[in-house]
């Protein structure tokens, strides 16, 4: 279901409709939640609001879980308490963004290489709110031509990124390793030590949930990108204002 489009009275830069899609995310907040943080460049506006409400008492008694320690710090610093998915197993809601967003609002999300934390956190709470923009609208999930990472231990990856390939094959599949981009060919490291293969597809790979666990039973795989029916609400910033799609 679509909600009606919020309109600007002036086109506005990618920055400040990732700024105004972040702030109507953050209405869905309310005292005494918990929260689940998401991470990337949308949603540190989303922290930031939460932490200058905190400030002025129009929300009290919020507790954060974040998914990377980039997030983490950001929270920490403007004062949002937070804890862990042990102490707060259940939560209320979850703002994050994502890579790609299909018709059904399934998601691609982790090409920062944080997807693994993001599933456990955002698979966890009762809501989970998408901030994106129009961008990252697809006709099906790979659609973009961009990568779907793969979370993967560094034992034997060449390995793995192979089975990988060769599992879509028929999709025109391509595998590589994730990258640092400061380090010339130095293999990226997520927070939980472990190395990102970037899938890229040249066709449509099909059945997501047969994808999905294709991808999870190969060895060596921790976790991928696909979030398959878990978005609740997603907020589009578009050239001209807002869309707010829902479940």
């Amino acid at each position: 279901m679509e909600a009606g489009i919020f309109n600007s009275s002036s086109i506005l830069t990618q920055d400040e409709l990732k700024k105004i899609a972040a702030y109507k995310a953050v209405e869905h907040v309310e005292s005494g939640m918990i929260l689940g943080l998401g991470s990337g460049s949308t949603v540190k506006h989303a922290v930031d609001r939460i932490g200058e409400l905190l400030q002025m008492g129009k929300l009290k008694n919020i507790i954060g879980i974040t998914t990377s320690e980039n997030t983490h710090q950001r929270a920490m610093s403007v004062g949002i308490p937070l804890s862990d998915l042990d102490s707060h197993p259940v939560l209320d809601l979850a703002i994050d963004g994502a890579d790609e967003v299909d018709p059904h609002l399934n998601l691609v999300k982790g090409r920062c290489g944080s997807l693994l934390r993001e599933k456990m956190v955002e698979g966890a709470c009762r809501k989970f709110v998408v901030i994106v923009d129009e961008s990252k609208l697809v006709d099906h999930l790979g659609g973009s031509g961009l990568a779907m990472p793969v979370e993967v231990v560094p034992f034997c990856w060449k390995f793995t990124a192979k089975t990988l390939q060769d599992l879509f094959s028929e999709a025109g599949c391509v595998a590589k390793l994730k990258t640092c981009e400061e380090e010339s060919g130095e293999p990226f490291v997520t927070d939980n030590g472990n190395y990102i293969v970037d899938l890229y597809f040249k066709k449509d790979i099909g059945d997501l949930r047969a994808a999905s666990e294709a991808i999870l039973q190969v060895a060596g795989v921790v976790e991928h990108g696909m979030f398959l029916n878990m978005a609740t609400t997603v907020i589009v910033a578009r050239e001209l204002g807002i869309t707010v799609k829902n479940k």
